[in-house]
C-alpha cells in the first residue's frame, strides 16, 4: 500500500497544499507539515492564463524537493501543460497532474508524463462533467476532483464534488483499475468525512492545515 491509496491499511492520505504556506519561510513550512504527518505535498502551479492567478514554477518545486523526502504532486493549472512536463519532472516532482479542460484529449500528455517516470494525474473543474475523464481512467494513476474553482485558496467546498467521487469510486471498482481519487478545495474537518465516505483516497488541504496552530491535530482530524 503506497501513498496513492492508503485507505485499507492506514486511512486516507493527506496532502498539504503549498499555496497556503508562508512563502517567506517555505522550508520551515514544508518541514512543519512533514513532521505533522503529511503523506505528500501538493504543489499548485498556476500560469495566469488557464487560471487568473500566477504562482510558481519549477525552481520552487526544486527548492521544495531539496527540503523534503515526501512525494511531490505538481498540479499544473496551466495552459499547454505539455510544454512544461519535462521541466517539472526534472525539478523533482513525483507526480504531474494536468487538467482535462486544458487538454481535452490528454492521451499524449499522459503518456509523456509516464515516459518521464512520473505518476500521471488528471484533474477536472467543478463545472466539468465526470464523463470528460472517464475515457482516460485506464491511463492515469490519479484523478483529482476540484471542489472549488481553481485559481485561489480559501474558497468554500462545493458538495456536488461528492457525486464525482462516488462515480469515480464506482467506476474503479467495476473496472478493476488502480487509480487513486483525490479531492482539492475547501477540505477541512467538517467536509472531510463526506469526502472519505464518497471514496476519496487523498485529501488536499491548504489554509486548514497551514493556518492550524497544531498541524498534527489538523491532519489527524482529516483522517
Amino acid at each position: 500500500m503506497n501513498w496513492w491509496s492508503r485507505r485499507a491499511e492506514h486511512g486516507t492520505a493527506v496532502a498539504p497544499s503549498l499555496l497556503s504556506a508562508d512563502f517567506a519561510d517555505l522550508g520551515r513550512e514544508v518541514a512543519r507539515m512533514e513532521s505533522a504527518g503529511a503523506d505528500l505535498i501538493h504543489l499548485d502551479v498556476m500560469d495566469g492564463r488557464f487560471v487568473p492567478t500566477l504562482t510558481f514554477g519549477p525552481p520552487v518545486v526544486a527548492a521544495v524537493r531539496r527540503r523534503t523526502a515526501l512525494p511531490l504532486d505538481a498540479h499544473l493549472m496551466v495552459a499547454e501543460p505539455e510544454r512544461h512536463l519535462a521541466a517539472f519532472a526534472g525539478a523533482g516532482a513525483d507526480a504531474i497532474t494536468i487538467h482535462i479542460e486544458a487538454v481535452p484529449a490528454p492521451g499524449a500528455a499522459l503518456d509523456a508524463i509516464g515516459a518521464l517516470g512520473k505518476r500521471r494525474g488528471l484533474s477536472l473543474n467543478p463545472g466539468t462533467p465526470i464523463a470528460a475523464v472517464l475515457p482516460w481512467l485506464d491511463r492515469v494513476d490519479l484523478v483529482l476532483v476540484m471542489s472549488v474553482q481553481p485559481g485561489a485558496g480559501g474558497q468554500s467546498f462545493q458538495p456536488a464534488a461528492l457525486d464525482k467521487l462516488r462515480a469515480l469510486a464506482a467506476r474503479r471498482a467495476a473496472s478493476g483499475l488502480g487509480f487513486a481519487i483525490s479531492i482539492d478545495g475547501g477540505v477541512n474537518a467538517g467536509t472531510a468525512p463526506a469526502c472519505r465516505d464518497a471514496g476519496a483516497d487523498i485529501l488536499v488541504a491548504g489554509s486548514y492545515l497551514f493556518g492550524a496552530a497544531d498541524p498534527a491535530a489538523a491532519i489527524s482530524s482529516l483522517r
